[in-house]
């Protein structure tokens, strides 16, 4: 992958579609700059969750969960279902998983 070079011979459609790029990446990167965001998505990764079981592996509080599940959604990070009174989440496309990999790769890997 190659990132893209800035230069004042770029035409202003070219610097128009980099500049939207990088504010839908801001947005993403914001939405997952929370601890209780990201961890939600660490767990998400595995397969689908109730909220019920995201509050018990994150050892919070409905309130807390369901907060930052909302600015996930709203971000378009998760998709809620509903079954019954229970609303499990699940992950709404790749994006968390390529940047869980990359988080993993930059902070967690062992040298």
């Amino acid at each position: 992958m190659t990132l893209p070079v800035l230069s004042n011979d770029m035409s202003e459609a070219e610097f128009d579609r980099i500049a939207d790029k990088a504010s839908n990446a801001a947005a993403f990167l914001k939405a997952i700059s929370h601890e209780g965001r990201l961890m939600i998505l660490c767990h998400l990764v595995t397969g689908e969750k109730s909220v019920t079981e995201l509050e018990d592996l994150l050892s919070a509080r409905q309130a807390a969960v369901s907060q930052q599940l909302s600015r996930l959604r709203l971000e378009g990070l998760v998709v809620p279902r509903r079954d019954g009174k229970a609303i499990y989440y699940r992950l709404a496309d790749d994006r968390p998983r390529k940047m869980l990999e990359c988080v993993y790769e930059l902070f967690c890997k062992d040298d």
